[in-house]
């Protein structure tokens, strides 16, 4: 009889052992991959194109595709970051990527807020942002930043102005 005690002990600790390590594997695996499309509450922006979101319990930086904002030290810069902050903080924002992250591990997407509307588009077409060139073929992001510049919006106010990747080059 103590001999089944024992083994019945053992069972259940090697039963526990293995619930506390599946349960640590299913959220690296939650914090590692992410559907191409979901909804996530906006709970913080780092700048004009880089939001935090959290989904699932997990944070999730993003990053925004297509476009490149002024740096924060940068004219426009602050203003970038209050344009995406009004658009789309405290939302229930779409998030839309094809699961690729940059350098530093942000989720590349594009991002809808509650009303569907594009906030990546939304900030080029306000002059807050531009087309990122470089990493983007996407010619509807040029034509928006066309019609900013030609109607001086936002940034296209200062004829000076530098492109975000030739600033931080220059840093």
């Amino acid at each position: 009889m103590t001999n089944l005690l024992r083994m019945g002990n053992k069972l259940i600790a090697f039963i526990l052992l293995l619930t506390v390590l599946g349960c640590k594997k299913e959220r690296q695996i939650k914090q590692d991959t992410y559907p191409f499309n979901f909804i996530a509450n906006v709970i913080g922006i780092k700048d004009g194109d880089t939001i935090e979101v959290i989904y699932n319990q997990v944070p999730i930086v993003i990053r925004l595709e297509h476009i490149d904002c002024p740096e924060k030290k940068q004219p426009f810069g602050n203003k970038a970051k209050q344009f995406t902050s009004n658009f789309i903080f405290k939302q229930n924002a779409r998030i839309v990527s094809q699961g690729k992250k940059d350098r530093w591990g942000r989720l590349i997407a594009v991002v809808y807020n509650e009303d569907g509307k594009n906030l990546n588009k939304a900030i080029v077409e306000n002059g807050f942002g531009m087309h990122f060139k470089k990493y983007s073929s996407d010619l509807s992001y040029n034509k928006l930043e066309v019609e900013a510049r030609n109607n001086e919006r936002g940034m296209w106010r200062d004829k000076n102005i530098i492109e975000p990747w030739t600033y931080r080059k220059n840093k």
